[in-house]
């Protein structure tokens, strides 16, 4: 079951309040970043926050699942999605400790 694009607009719209959030969609299903950092999956209509210790400090004993198959586990949020602050929190935390993007390398561009 792939993820609706009504649940990806509530999402979105409950971290409306984070600066620098934005959504792609990738391989069916997407990405939340948090600038170029990706923070979230959302995949089967269920979020998806990439694991981190301040994250978990702050969520508690937090549910974990691959959001995919042969994926390494991350938050499996389920109601504490209708709470718009404690997502942004949550979503804050996990952006600040959360390593910097590798930057991207350069394609080498063919001779003749």
């Amino acid at each position: 079951m792939a993820t609706n694009q009504a649940y990806v607009d509530f999402i979105m719209g409950q971290l409306s309040a984070l600066k620098g959030v934005s959504c792609r969609k990738m391989f069916g299903e997407y990405a939340i970043f948090v600038e170029a950092k990706v923070v979230a999956l959302i995949c089967r209509n269920t979020l998806f926050v990439k694991p981190t210790g301040a994250g978990r400090q702050f969520i508690g004993i937090p549910d974990e699942a691959p959001p995919y198959p042969g994926a390494k586990p991350s938050f499996q949020l389920r109601d504490e999605v209708e709470d718009g602050d404690w997502l942004t929190k949550l979503f804050t935390l996990t952006y600040e400790e959360l390593p910097e993007p590798k930057p991207k390398a350069k394609r080498k561009t063919a001779t003749k």
